[in-house]
């Protein structure tokens, strides 16, 4: 089968929901064993490992903050408990992104935005290379965005936080490498989901205008990205961003 990954584990934070939940039912339908992991509602994770184990697949849902290293560890220590050393590694818990202008941001918020795609992907990379190491194959695929390269405006503290999510991805590229370990980068573009909900008409109808391909993009596209990314086809392929937008992008 082709991008098979059977004999896999995989680790997709914050999956209970949205683009996380479509990369975990496709690497689970690729063969992998998944976690699905939720801080909020661990009863919606619970929800959709019973659908991928009803489906023939192989699943544990996790509760556990990902910006926390006690959390991290203890999530980490019991997947390798339950399912063995997870090597398909997919950093994707977010949370509120409120575009705003910078004089009505807080350093609280900035520091949650680093939190969520700096810190959480070094705790996450720290607990789960050994096992990567010591079998020489692992897969990081951090979930990015965009806007970096579009350059948002009113958007800076998430904006700069992608932007430092994509350096540190980059870096571990390069580092990794030699042991077997790729590092790649999907970056979707405004993909309407269960948070997207309340936003405005006017701006989703605007931003729709823009797409070349004239579709609005689907959690599925996503997962398709990242599930080629973990591959064994994709080995040779490291530091590298996959812009998920139909055609947004053509920087």
């Amino acid at each position: 089968m082709s991008h098979s990954l059977d004999g896999h584990v995989a680790l997709v934070t914050g999956s209970s929901k949205g683009l996380g939940a479509a990369v975990v039912r496709h690497l689970a339908s690729a063969g992998a064993k998944v976690v699905v992991n939720a801080f909020n509602n661990v009863a919606r994770a619970q929800e959709l490992a019973d659908e991928i184990t009803a489906g023939g697949g192989s699943a544990l849902a996790i509760g556990a903050d990902v910006s926390r290293a006690a959390d991290v560890n203890t999530l980490v220590s019991e997947v390798g408990d339950k399912l063995g050393p997870i090597d398909i590694l997919v950093p994707n818990a977010t949370g509120p992104q409120p575009q705003k202008p910078i004089e009505e941001y807080d350093e609280a918020f900035y520091q949650e935005m680093y939190d969520f795609f700096i810190k959480s992907p070094f705790l996450l990379a720290q607990a789960t290379l050994p096992g990567m190491k010591e079998q020489k194959w692992g897969r990081i695929v951090n979930i990015t965005s965009e806007v970096f390269s579009a350059s948002v405006p009113n958007f800076s503290a998430y904006v700069a936080a992608k932007g430092g999510q994509i350096g540190w991805s980059r870096s571990m590229a390069r580092e990794l490498a030699p042991f077997g370990i790729t590092v790649n980068m999907v970056a979707p573009g405004w993909i309407p989901v269960e948070r997207h909900v309340g936003d405005p008409q006017e701006l989703k109808d605007a931003y729709f205008a823009q797409i070349p391909v004239g579709r609005w993009g689907t959690p599925d596209d996503v997962g398709h990205a990242v599930r080629f990314f973990a591959s064994e086809e994709a080995s040779f392929i490291t530091g590298q961003t996959l812009h998920v937008n139909g055609g947004m992008t053509p920087w």
